[in-house]
């Protein structure tokens, strides 16, 4: 399965490796004396103006570090000849260390020896070292990757006016999978707005398949399921300031929110397996049970991921088994918004060589080459539709890409004692909530609390 496929599943596990990373990073700083170091689819014109510029005489050793393995790395590898293709003369290293990464790379900067560059899963990683100053800024690519990306994508790997990272490889979370035939067997289409979405899932029910296949066994898709609401309720400029702790959780943009949010959960009879079988469920039983045959329930809230756990799961086929919708609009609010992932590229050395890969992997011709492998979504908007093989895939693609509002996964960013950790702050109280859906304010309280200790470390 890939990783696009499996985002969520990777960045939840290296968020619970955060803690450790900090406190390495903590003795980095130590040790430097408290210091630091220094469209869906393109015209030829357009994709040759994104191409690298510069001489392609360029000489000497880029080594890279990422999650990727397995049949992802061997895709990655590939975007690699294509990039010796171009430069034959710098030699790029590629390893691979999983869910590990931020404790290998955190050792690595600690040390004095980290790698020419690295892709991490979250952005807060990449503001920890470039708090650090262990971080070289992108600035070279500026014009490449604006020609590429959106506006949001470009922000949201820039501080203080300068650019730290590139995103490669992204993730949509703001689509709902559904079972074809149960739409089909209860005579309703997928819905584009909220409202719909309700008036649809009670005629699911009646037509005896629950609406709702939820798996909130430790509680990260309830952040996910939350984080789209509150984007499309509260809007983009109040979805950063939560995200950033700049209002409490105890706004009334959150009980908005949460109020919206119980509408689907506290609709017990609704969901598969009831609210017993929600808290138990893990995310792939949830999404093997809303594509078995005969099916428990009939959507899947989550990201474009999902698909990958149907087709190794299931015997579900593309189109006539299954396929998504995007995040309905809430009250006229949202429409070509996504709320995802993605996996940052970042610089600890900076050579001709390594602004020459950083350069390669902001343009179309890069990502097009893991793109027709399939499994991978890329946030670049010059990327042609035709090149993704899967025309499931590619919709989830193109409409990450051409987001009109495009917001990280508000728990990626936050400190993992509160956005990313089993068993405590976001993920515990969520999953309580969902217990306990008429409990909104009370809700709010504990997430406040828990932010409020998380935020201040």
């Amino acid at each position: 399965m890939s990783t696009t496929r499996t985002t969520r599943k990777r960045t939840r596990t290296t968020a619970l490796l955060w803690i450790g990373l900090a406190a390495i990073v903590a003795i980095v700083v130590a040790v430097a004396g408290c210091g630091s170091a220094s469209n869906a689819t393109s015209t030829p014109s357009s994709r040759a103006s994104a191409a690298p510029s510069g001489s392609t005489n360029v000489t000497g050793t880029v080594s890279i570090m990422a999650v990727w393995s397995g049949d992802e790395q061997k895709d990655f590898q590939k975007v690699i000849a294509g990039f010796n293709a171009i430069y034959p003369n710098v030699k790029v290293k590629y390893t691979s260390e999983g869910d590990q990464l931020p404790t290998v790379l955190g050792t690595a900067v600690q040390g004095g020896n980290p790698p020419t560059l690295a892709v991490v899963p979250q952005p807060g990683l990449m503001k920890q070292f470039q708090s650090r100053g262990k971080l070289k800024p992108l600035d070279f690519a500026k014009s490449t990757i604006a020609a590429n990306y959106t506006a949001d994508w470009v922000k949201l790997t820039t501080v203080n006016g300068h650019l730290y990272g590139l995103v490669f490889k992204g993730a949509n979370k703001s689509t709902v999978w559904y079972n074809a035939p149960a739409f089909k067997a209860a005579g309703i289409d997928p819905p584009k707005d909220w409202i719909s979405l309700l008036t649809d899932a009670k005629t699911l029910k009646a037509s005896g398949v629950p609406a709702y296949s939820i798996g909130a066994d430790v509680g990260w898709p309830l952040t996910d399921l939350f984080e789209n609401i509150y984007l499309r309720t509260a809007g983009p400029n109040m979805y950063d300031k939560l995200t950033a702790h700049e209002i409490a959780w105890t706004d009334p943009s959150v009980t908005t929110a949460l109020t919206t949010m119980a509408q689907v959960i506290g609709d017990t009879g609704n969901l598969a397996g009831g609210r017993n079988g929600a808290l138990q469920n893990d995310f792939p039983t949830s999404v093997s049970n809303a594509f078995s045959n005969p099916p428990k329930g009939a959507m899947v809230f989550e990201g474009d991921f999902v698909e990958g756990v149907i087709t190794s799961s299931t015997t579900a086929k593309p189109g006539t088994g299954f396929n998504f919708f995007a995040f309905p609009t809430i009250d006229s609010k949202g429409s070509g918004y996504v709320m995802g992932g993605g996996d940052t590229v970042i610089m600890f050395k900076d050579t001709p060589a390594s602004e020459a890969f950083v350069e390669y992997l902001a343009t179309p011709q890069a990502a097009e080459i893991w793109a027709k492998l399939g499994g991978f979504s890329s946030p670049n908007k010059n990327v042609p539709a035709s090149v993704y093989s899967d025309p499931i895939g590619r919709q989830a693609a193109i409409d990450l890409a051409h987001a009109t509002t495009f917001r990280f996964d508000m728990s990626d960013q936050a400190p993992s004692a509160f956005g990313g950790t089993s068993g405590q702050g976001e993920w515990k109280i969520l999953t309580d909530f969902l217990a306990h859906p008429s409990n909104v304010h009370g809700t709010q309280t504990q997430l406040e609390a828990a932010a409020a200790k998380a935020y201040a470390k």
